[in-house]
């Protein structure tokens, strides 16, 4: 297809192709491939791969806008974007009515792209429910096409700036995520490092300052052409209730490029504590500090907030605080775990959240059978399972109880009678019957977990 001078043509799926040797290599069958192998390969050469490891003249990237306009590297922003799926943005055009007419659609942003005609349109902001909270987390959605160039401009990026991140960071990073933050969590703690800076940042993702970031991302490119991009989707108007205003301050929890920024702009955090000795472990803006003494940890809560502050940042009051992990009834939460005395547990509000769900789905008077609801049941139980069955070994069978007590309430309405189970009701529809119906059992996942593990 051709319209106005562009030229893509993109089916709406792209089968693989065979490819020669000198094309293999090309498509990252080489070292410089193989040490870097979650980026964009028809964004990032061996060359330029070559150039990130040896780092640029002055540390300065330029020429990059190039790369972002390549038809190669919008294709490839689309297939994420397609791939995490979500709501329409403010324009109310959906994925699936972007994909229809998808050639076209890229090439257009190409165009405007290449002649500087593009504008990001409004972001819709939304209020979610914040789990374990009365409060909303506000949340942005862009639009498609905006979703798209965001997407792009993040594969030609995120390299120069991920390289330089510090191992202890772990939010939104390729091949990095909880499980591993809370390994090394784990591993600390085992390591002696008991007292803790337990600690919260308020309202971080709207309160990142514009002008700090731009600072940031300016220490490794100069592009000007990137740099105004960076800039108009941290101006972006937001679409609230009919209304529209600019932020001064803050990125969008829900853009595509956010997490990016959200790292860069604590990175300067990261690496001032790693040099001055203290073990920060962070995910986006959740972190804790690891310290070997009550002394040590109040230094380093000390460093730390003088550290945001300069940012203007602010630690929560109320939810920051100094913990000895090693006393029973104290201890600290991280990424939906609870640390106390040498064991870890699901925390309050991850409990609540799975029964949450699982009464969502076993109401009285839920029409579906047994076998269904048991079905709906299970798909929460073991999504479940899979973030927290690393916890100590008593936090399953109550759980498991719990959810065969509310079966139970259910065949108990069947048969008109009132109340919640109990009494004969353990007799009549005992453990084995729910077995029998395939109900899944934490209990016995996790047994089964710990046997293969002494293997």
């Amino acid at each position: 297809m051709q319209e106005g001078g562009c030229e893509m043509n993109v089916p709406s799926e792209i089968p693989p192709a065979a490819v020669s040797a000198v094309e293999a290599k090309q498509a990252g069958e080489t070292r410089q491939g193989r040490k870097w192998p979650w980026v964009e390969r028809s964004v990032w050469t061996d060359r330029m791969l070559e150039a990130l490891d040896k780092g640029v003249k002055g540390g300065v990237w330029f020429s990059l806008i190039d790369k972002v306009v390549r038809p190669g590297t919008l294709l490839a922003a689309w297939k994420q974007v397609k791939a995490n799926g979500g709501s329409a943005g403010s324009d109310r055009q959906s994925i699936e009515a972007f994909d229809a007419d998808l050639a076209a659609n890229l090439c257009l942003l190409e165009e405007e792209l290449a002649s500087g005609r593009y504008r990001p349109r409004p972001i819709r902001r939304v209020y979610i429910d914040k789990p374990g909270s009365q409060e909303k987390r506000p949340l942005g959605i862009p639009t498609i096409r905006d979703r798209v160039v965001q997407a792009a401009l993040r594969l030609v990026i995120e390299p120069i700036f991920e390289r330089e991140f510090v191992p202890l960071s772990y939010g939104f990073r390729p091949g990095l995520g909880c499980k591993d933050a809370l390994r090394e969590v784990d591993r600390s703690l085992q390591a002696g490092y008991t007292w803790v800076v337990d600690a919260d940042l308020k309202a971080y993702f709207d309160s990142i300052s514009h002008d700090l970031l731009m600072a940031e991302v300016r220490t490794r490119i100069a592009d000007g052409r990137i740099l105004e991009l960076i800039g108009m989707f941290l101006k972006q108007e937001v679409l609230e209730d009919l209304s529209l205003w600019t932020p001064e301050r803050g990125t969008p929890q829900g853009a595509v490029i956010s997490p990016l920024f959200a790292n860069l702009f604590l990175h300067s955090v990261d690496c001032a504590m790693a040099k001055a000795g203290y073990r920060m472990i962070r995910y986006a803006d959740d972190f804790v500090v690891l310290c070997r003494s009550q002394e040590e940890a109040g230094r380093a809560l000390d460093y730390v907030n003088a550290l945001v502050t300069e940012k203007g940042l602010t630690l929560h009051p109320d939810k920051t605080r100094l913990v000895d992990a090693t006393v029973a009834g104290v201890g600290f939460d991280f990424l939906g775990y609870h640390f106390e005395s040498g064991t870890r547990r699901p925390r309050k509000k991850s409990l609540k959240k799975l029964k949450d769900n699982i009464r969502a789905k076993t109401g009285r008077s839920n029409g579906g059978s047994l076998q269904e609801i048991i079905l709906d049941v299970n798909r929460t139980l073991i999504g479940w399972f899979e973030y927290f069955k690393h916890s100590n070994w008593k936090t399953f069978s109550p759980i498991d109880g719990w959810t065969r007590r509310r079966l139970r309430t259910i065949l108990r309405a069947r048969e008109k009678r009132k109340g919640v189970s109990r009494g004969w009701d353990n007799m009549r529809w005992p453990n084995k019957f729910f077995r029998t119906l395939g109900l899944y059992s934490l209990k016995e996942a996790h047994n089964v977990l710990l046997q293969s593990s002494k293997r």
